[in-house]
């Protein structure tokens, strides 16, 4: 199946995680990933099926993330301990744009996008069973983020305009108290507050929690949960550069502030049998504060992070809303006799109101997903120690709303450009559907200590077509469909000791 590009990717990973065991200090554990991938669209290989490709330029992308953490857990005494995490994470990407002449040769270097994020973090909390009903857990995060970006574009210029060119640090604070008691062996109330403080523009917030559970007959529960909750934007987003008359460069999105909501929960949980759990949820979640621009128009942060492109708006503020609501229902069948089971559907809605007061569907905005999962396990050998796994999911998801491509306007310049405001999150993809099947056997040996797994795994084994994105295809200066990655055989080997 044809996915929009002949680009071959590359990429490759490395994880581990070691245990001290049980120590006089304490138990620590190291753990760490790193991954490093690569991908080239180069101009000989367009073909009027490569969507991502462009003819007479060349593009190069790079990736690479790492991290590694060190964990502690120390009891401080009967009923209490400390447990304290102290890591670091790295990601940096590249993409690098070189534009040829009408031959196709003579490269030129016309857009430089670079982007380093390294955050160093301690997370540290004290958990203490006060008495039999009360218990309390209190910590503090430390994160100092160094950020390094540069972005800069001279396609049709004779000079390099720099949108972003900063190396800058700053740090997020956060401190949070838990209590969770027990009126009687039938109602918990759980109850807390959380804060966050951001050096960079000195934005903070306060943030209560509150949730009360009640068991009825041992077979029901009633929930009932509320919480006021912040985020920070992501963290280029800040950095982003406009230009005065002067030509003096300005980051108009420093100020933002984090954006607010209020989560409203109930939620009833029904144990019919033994190995049987039914659980329903209906939520509401009202979004403020959220980054939109000065001017009116559709643009939202909330929906960011659906497309490739950069958080490269400038003049933003925190004057945008949104809404989430929905209701979930889980049906699981716990691991017995060999056999599990799992399915789970949400009925939701999600919106957004930019700067231009009207309310539209998020890109995220699918109206609903399910999904069935069902697994068997035969236990073989002489002593019953080895095990056959059999595994079944199936999905199915709304499509995902998008702003529809400006095809004259497009085949004018020959680069692909989406309609104006009135048409923003209007059209909607096919839904998803996707059924994947693995099979995998596990080998233990008692006499070495060590378990090695095999498994087949197979996504996607209908092969069906799922749309990734409609794009504009400067070949045929028509739009074109690229699908996300259809039947794919994976094989996996895993050795534990």
């Amino acid at each position: 199946m044809s996915i929009g590009t002949f680009a071959t990717p590359y990429y490759q990973d490395l994880s581990f995680k070691i245990n001290s065991g049980n120590t006089k200090a304490g138990r620590f554990i190291l753990f760490g990933i790193g991954a490093i991938s690569h991908v080239n669209f180069e101009h000989d290989k367009v073909d009027s099926t490569d969507l991502f490709a462009i003819p007479n330029r060349d593009s190069y992308f790079k990736s690479q993330i790492g991290l590694i953490g060190l964990k502690h857990i120390i009891h401080i005494s009967s009923k209490s301990y400390l447990n304290t995490v102290i890591g670091m994470n790295y990601a940096g990407s590249s993409y690098l744009q070189d534009s040829l002449n009408a031959m196709g040769n003579s490269p030129v270097r016309t857009i430089e996008n670079l982007t380093k994020r390294a955050t160093y973090s301690v997370n540290s909390s004290i958990n203490s069973k006060i008495n039999a009903r009360l218990f309390v857990k209190a910590g503090v995060i430390a994160e100092l983020m160094h950020i390094d970006l540069l972005y800069r574009n001279r396609e049709n210029k004779q000079n390099w305009v720099e949108y972003w060119n900063t190396n800058s640090r700053t740090v997020l604070l956060q401190g949070y108290l838990h209590g969770k008691y027990n009126f009687t062996d039938n109602l918990t109330l759980n109850t807390g507050v959380h804060t966050q403080f951001l050096t960079l523009n000195n934005a903070y917030s306060v943030e209560p929690r509150l949730g009360l559970k009640y068991q009825l007959l041992k077979k029901y529960t009633f929930s009932l949960g509320y919480g006021l909750h912040s985020q920070m934007q992501p963290l280029d987003a800040y950095f982003f550069q406009s230009f005065d008359s002067q030509g003096n460069a300005l980051q108009t999105n420093r100020s933002m502030g984090f954006t607010r909501s209020q989560h409203f929960v109930f939620g009833l949980e029904w144990n019919p049998a033994k190995l049987w759990r039914l659980k329903t949820e209906i939520y509401y979640q009202n979004l403020w504060n959220v980054p939109v621009h000065y001017f009116a128009n559709s643009y939202s942060m909330l929906n960011a992070g659906a497309t490739f492109y950069p958080n490269n708006q400038v003049g933003l503020v925190n004057g945008g809303t949104g809404r989430n609501y929905g209701i979930e229902l889980t049906i699981e069948r716990y691991f017995g006799s060999g056999f599990y089971g799992l399915a789970t559907g949400t009925l939701y809605n999600s919106k957004y109101t930019a700067s231009d007061n009207i309310e539209r569907n998020t890109a995220f905005n699918g109206k609903f997903v399910y999904n069935i999962l069902v697994g068997k396990e035969f236990k073989v050998g002489k002593e019953k120690s080895n095990v056959i796994t059999l595994d079944l999911k199936f999905t199915h998801a709304g499509g995902r709303y998008y702003t529809p491509i400006d095809l004259p306007l497009s085949q004018l310049i020959n680069f692909q450009v989406v309609k104006g405001d009135a048409y923003a999150f209007t059209e909607r993809y096919p839904n998803f559907m996707r059924l994947d099947f693995k099979v995998g056997f596990t080998l233990n040996s008692k006499k070495y200590k060590i378990s090695q797994s095999w498994a087949f795994d197979v996504n996607n084994v209908t092969n069906h077509k799922n749309i990734f994105a409609d794009r504009y295809n400067a070949a045929t200066k028509g739009i074109s469909t690229a699908y996300q990655i259809g039947f794919f055989p994976n094989f996996v080997y895993r050795l534990q000791f």
